[in-house]
């Protein structure tokens, strides 16, 4: 008995031992991928993270799902290039397995740059690289930065491909030489500015997204001639990252995550639906069937948003503007309207564009008829029920900055609705299309894409793509125009893509979905 006590402590000693030492010699959770992260360069608004292994291609063979965001031509230059360095040499012993980072950059010639991180799995020898070069690839040593690059002339695609080796073994390669540049010479000690995965979560994800909503302008600003465009404006000034997993559909793109603000930051207008809970979105029932794309906000406590809302004003310095707006309409019409105003205010309102770009302001309220002879008494009236404000800013100063739009709109009452145009003839159309019924909901195209959304959420940003083609013809710049519209595959291939935005603990869970059009309406790029 006494020795098979004694056998059984040992095997437990040698257990724990082993235990602790396994333990020991790994690293902790999300180190690896700091270290990698580290040395992108921090203009990247877009990390994609995904396994340099069999399981991610197969995932993805047979449908147009990644063909069609990032271009038939850029993918197949990406798989090539995989296939002749990292696969078919004697690279892939050290990066096979390994987790591939493509991080997006803007470039000076209103383009943008694809950057590859990689780390080996062990140390990458000088020889190694002498000794891959071969008929279809040209390998040719240099330094920059004081750091050992590499330069792969990959004769199928006719261009060169840079590479550095960085500390911890860390591959960099770019088409870019101005990008490789830029990265050899970033210094990796910088607090990277992305969230990332707990480690349990990375390892079971097939794809990452990490999303720097701080460098989308940049970004957008190599996307758009129109630098004052409206899509994806309110998010293109949230201080905040997002770490987003991909969940994989045959006939969509569907992200989730969480999205963390940067509580030192100054405040931004979306910042403000932090502190609200999430909210049942009924509002996209009366969206015109016409719409291009629209932001839909909702707000749990409207009076806890009012009351943020005015703090976000003072800290902007503009509470003394709010307060002599509201003073002047009050010595002039006898009505109190912010009293009013937030009465009446129920739990969502909205912006939306039509493919006309038509653009309306459509607010929820408790009682149309009551509110009524406020906005009547404030406004020149057009009929008993519609009139144009006298006042200056009023609904940016009600609703925030996604008002800003409208400076001294029209205004019409619909039921339980308050309605906001630049021109009376928006009003006119957006009543035809109440009255009609002619609404969004109403189609079956977006009833299966809504089906694939989350149902309560605080911020909700759509785009249509078929609808929104000629405010991109007219906003976007050629060469990214040029690429949308191509279909083989591109974006005429998906029917919408979604972000939304789900307060949680003073950040916000987050979901992103772009789905395929179904097969039957598949739009052709001549049409």
């Amino acid at each position: 008995m006494k020795r098979i006590i004694i056998v059984t402590i040992l095997l437990l000693v040698a257990a724990g031992y082993m235990t602790v030492a396994y333990f020991k010699n790994l690293s902790p959770p999300g180190l690896h991928t700091s270290q990698v992260m580290s040395h992108i360069p921090g203009d990247a608004a877009f990390i994609f993270e995904f396994s340099n292994d069999n399981g991610f291609d197969e995932i993805f063979q047979g449908n147009t799902l990644l063909p069609a965001v990032a271009g038939k031509q850029t993918l197949d230059e990406l798989s090539l290039l995989r296939e002749q360095v990292l696969t078919k040499t004697l690279l892939k012993n050290y990066f096979y397995g390994q987790d591939i980072f493509i991080s997006l950059h803007p470039a000076k010639n209103d383009s943008l740059n694809l950057l590859i991180t990689i780390p080996a799995v062990k140390t990458l020898e000088e020889g190694i690289f002498n000794n891959i070069g071969k008929s279809n690839l040209l390998v040719s040593p240099y330094t920059v930065a004081g750091k050992k690059g590499y330069t792969f002339f990959v004769k199928a695609l006719n261009r060169r491909f840079y590479t550095i080796v960085n500390n911890n073994n860390i591959l960099s390669g770019s088409f870019s030489k101005e990008l490789i540049e830029t990265t050899a010479a970033y210094d990796d000690k910088k607090k990277q500015p992305f969230e990332l995965l707990p480690a349990k979560q990375n390892s079971n994800s097939p794809a990452n997204l990490y999303v720097n909503y701080r460098e989308l302008n940049a970004l957008f600003d190599n996307l758009f001639k129109n630098s004052n465009t409206d899509i994806f404006k309110s998010f293109r000034v949230l201080p905040a990252t997002a770490v987003l997993s991909l969940n994989y559909k045959s006939d969509a793109l569907l992200f989730n995550g969480t999205t963390t603000t940067d509580k030192t930051a100054p405040t931004s207008y979306l910042n403000l639906f932090s502190n609200q809970q999430p909210v049942n979105n009924q509002l996209k029932n009366i969206f015109p069937s016409t719409t291009a794309y629209f932001i839909n906000f909702g707000v749990a406590d409207s009076k806890k948003f009012t009351t943020d809302l005015a703090d976000w004003y003072r800290k902007a310095n503009q509470a003394k503007e709010k307060a002599a707006l509201l003073a002047k309409i009050k010595n002039e019409t006898g009505v109190n309207l912010q009293a009013n105003f937030n009465s009446a205010l129920m739990h969502e309102f909205a912006i939306v564009t039509t493919r006309y770009q038509e653009k309306l302001g459509i607010i929820a309220i408790k009682d149309g008829s009551k509110l009524k002879p406020t906005m009547l008494n404030i406004s020149t009236g057009m009929s008993e029920n519609s009139g144009r404000f006298n006042y200056d800013k009023v609904p940016y100063f009600l609703l925030g900055d996604a008002f800003g739009i409208f400076r001294k709109p029209y205004f019409m009452v619909i039921d339980n609705y308050l309605l906001l145009a630049n021109s009376y003839a928006e009003l006119e159309s957006y009543y035809e299309t109440y009255i009609n019924g002619k609404f969004l909901i109403k189609m079956d195209s977006y009833n299966l894409f809504d089906n694939l959304l989350a149902q309560s959420s605080n911020v909700n940003f759509y785009l249509n793509f078929k609808n929104s083609q000629t405010i991109l013809r007219r906003d976007l710049s050629k060469p990214m125009y040029d690429l949308f519209k191509k279909n083989e595959p591109g974006f005429n291939d998906y029917y919408a893509l979604s972000y939304q935005l789900t307060a949680s603990d003073k950040n916000f869970y987050t979901n992103f979905c772009m789905k395929l059009n179904p097969a039957d309406t598949t739009l052709s790029a001549n049409k």
